[in-house]
């Protein structure tokens, strides 16, 4: 096993889980099979507790586990299923040792942090390490990213943990990159090398020395920058990777290629690449970082949500619209609309806010309700989900809301005035979201209806349904504590309201839709974990396209991208392109369009010359972020 540490100097948030991600996805692009381990220093168990104003999102995987977002990124980015333990924090290796010591697996030992605490932490390490992650196949190299900065106290254990590490599995099987900032002060123009300089001299004071320096910057810095910084930091010129900010975090790995970095792994950690078949290694993501700049063509899509000033919370979701985005050749602009902002309250309090608000609410071409907990700005969310309704704007509810757009539904079709949630109000006369008492025991940690759970289509005739390939059956992700009350169903559907989704045991709703209506569809799982760069999640590919009026053109091909659908050019160039496609494009049964449905088959056009540069090498079970930076 070959073991490759991250770490980060000077400030934190430097892009460690991109570049972390980036060494995994050359790696994996070479034949090697690559997990990823998260370490974050705080003394809490897992994230779930977390504000989403604090570390962002709580990211969930398939087995339950709350974790740090940045495993999501792994996960998008090498297309893996990681698992509970590979997420490390200070709460878990501190309780495992505690219960040790309860058990008196320390023979009456004094319990301390060495060597104890960090002989946990290296067995947690080697035996995650070994855990598959794709399949049945053993990882061949662990990617290891230690959260925070060098120096900060709660991290400290970590850091002396690596250092016994590395003369444990030996020097050609562990290697260190240090991420580290390299900033641009505006008063000299000129870039600065001198917290580099000290984050560095800081990492070796305490045992470990980095073999890469990966400079995180504004802008593109010189040779020598470069020079200076291998000079004072004890490295070779070709050791310090520059990766300033991009258009698209899919040109990081190609950056971290053209600096060499697969030729460094592959010699430092004796990885017996053959590096005669590197061209191939990365063709996928050169056509998704050519995709990302050649699109033209925007799709407007407001998110209604609790926690908009921070746009970390809601990580997994605007990463799932721009798979879906850049798969139906569109650019996508995100609108955060704050959903209290849209409450009567604020239009009493303060018009103009109130005003504006909708104004962007109204001017957009999608709208997505995501999740969130807590009575604040629910009543927005409800109204707008009303107004989707009731001017037919496409809308796809998450979570809460589902929830918001059922409470909704009840309100103003059914006449159930006072229908609420039992979370906002524990005794609404009509409670049409309850809580579930199997789940909700009064510990808040870990308690919730968490991970991947089997949905079941019903028999009617349904759009999402479609967009997931017409299968009887899906597993998708959840998180949530409250459900819809079952006893509204038929009053509900009655009224057009189909729940075309139900768990196995058809207690609990999944799925609804609005059957008079473009695309109205709600789910009470998170389709935005399993999204993928290659593979898009249906629910928001629905969107996307019923956004921009290509969906029912969609379906009518049986989930297949046309070559108009593909097309960048205004409504009177497109028949000139869409011939110009058909002239330099051969679609054959293996290499052309092929039925898709939600991206989960492999739905592309052959890359051959003579086709227009907006769909050139173009995957179309695809899709790439549009962030201004790492």
């Amino acid at each position: 096993m070959k073991y490759i540490l991250v770490t980060g100097g000077v400030i934190s948030g430097v892009g460690k889980g991109v570049i972390a991600s980036s060494f995994g996805t050359l790696l994996k692009s070479c034949g090697l099979g690559v997990t990823s381990i998260k370490i974050d220093p705080y003394i809490n168990i897992d994230a779930g507790t977390f504000s989403p104003y604090e570390h962002g999102e709580v990211f969930v995987l398939d087995d339950g586990a709350e974790v740090d977002l940045d495993l999501g990124n792994y996960e998008r980015f090498l297309d893996i299923t990681l698992h509970r333990d590979n997420n490390i924090t200070t709460g878990k290796i501190y309780k495992l040792v505690i219960e040790k010591e309860r058990t008196g697996e320390y023979l009456g030992k004094t319990v301390q942090v060495v060597p104890h605490i960090t002989d946990a932490i290296q067995e947690w390490v080697e035996r995650v390490a070994e855990t598959p992650v794709q399949g049945t196949t053993k990882p061949q190299v662990c990617i290891v990213e230690l959260g925070g900065t060098i120096g900060d106290i709660e991290g400290m254990p970590f850091v002396e943990a690596f250092r016994q590490f590395q003369f444990r599995v030996k020097r050609e099987n562990f290697c260190v990159a240090h991420v580290s900032l390299v900033p641009l002060p505006k008063a000299t123009g000129e870039p600065k090398t001198k917290p580099t300089q000290s984050s560095v001299r800081e990492l070796r004071g305490f045992g470990l020395s980095p073999d890469l320096i990966v400079c995180r910057s504004e802008k593109p810095i010189g040779l020598e920058v470069k020079e200076k910084i291998s000079n004072f930091c004890h490295v070779g010129p070709d050791q310090v990777i520059c990766i300033h900010d991009l258009n698209s975090i899919y040109h990081v790995p190609l950056l971290m290629e053209q600096n060499c970095v697969i030729e460094f792994l592959n010699e430092r950690l004796q990885l017996n690449i053959d590096m005669n078949k590197r061209t191939k290694c990365l063709q996928q993501w050169r056509d998704l970082a050519r995709r990302t700049e050649t699109v033209r063509r925007d799709v407007n899509i407001a998110i209604v949500g609790k926690y908009t000033k921070f746009t970390d919370s809601y990580a997994s979701v605007v990463k799932a619209l721009q798979h879906a985005a850049l798969a139906s050749n569109r650019r996508l602009n995100l609108v955060f609309i704050e959903s209290c902002q849209l409450e009567v309250t604020t239009l009493q309090k303060e018009p103009s806010k109130y005003h504006k608000e909708w104004q962007k609410l109204c001017e957009s071409d999608g709208i997505l309700v995501p999740g969130g907990f807590g009575s604040r700005g629910m009543e927005g969310k409800i109204r707008a989900c009303q107004w989707a309704r009731e001017n037919r704007k496409p809308l796809l509810g998450i979570c809460l809301g589902l929830q918001a757009a059922v409470i909704e539904f009840a309100r103003n079709k059914l006449g159930l005035k006072d229908a609420n949630t039992t979370e906002i109000d524990p005794e609404a006369g009509n409670a049409l979201v309850i809580d579930m008492p199997e789940h909700h025991t009064g510990q808040l940690g870990g308690t919730m209806r968490l991970g991947k759970r089997t949905t079941i289509f019903s028999d009617s005739p349904s759009i999402i349904k479609h967009l997931y390939g017409n299968p009887k059956s899906i597993e998708e992700r959840h998180r949530h504590r409250y459900e819809v009350n079952p006893k509204y169903v038929p009053q509900l559907e009655q009224h057009g309201m189909i729940f075309v989704g139900t768990d196995i045991d058809k207690k609990r709703m999944e799925i609804i839709e609005l059957g008079d209506h473009p695309y109205f569809v709600a789910t009470q799982y998170h389709p935005e974990y399993l999204s993928r760069p290659l593979k898009p999640s249906p629910p928001f590919l629905g969107l996307i396209l019923a956004s921009v009026g290509k969906l029912n053109t969609y379906i009518q091909r049986g989930c297949r991208l046309s070559p108009r659908q593909l097309s960048d050019a205004s409504s009177e160039e497109e028949d000139t392109v869409v011939a110009d496609i058909l002239k330099g494009i051969k679609i054959s049964k293996t290499n052309g369009i092929t039925n898709g449905c939600g991206g989960g088959s492999s739905t592309s056009i052959s890359d051959t010359e003579g086709a227009c540069g907006g769909v050139n090498g173009l995957t179309m079970n695809g899709g790439a972020s549009s962030d201004a930076s790492v």
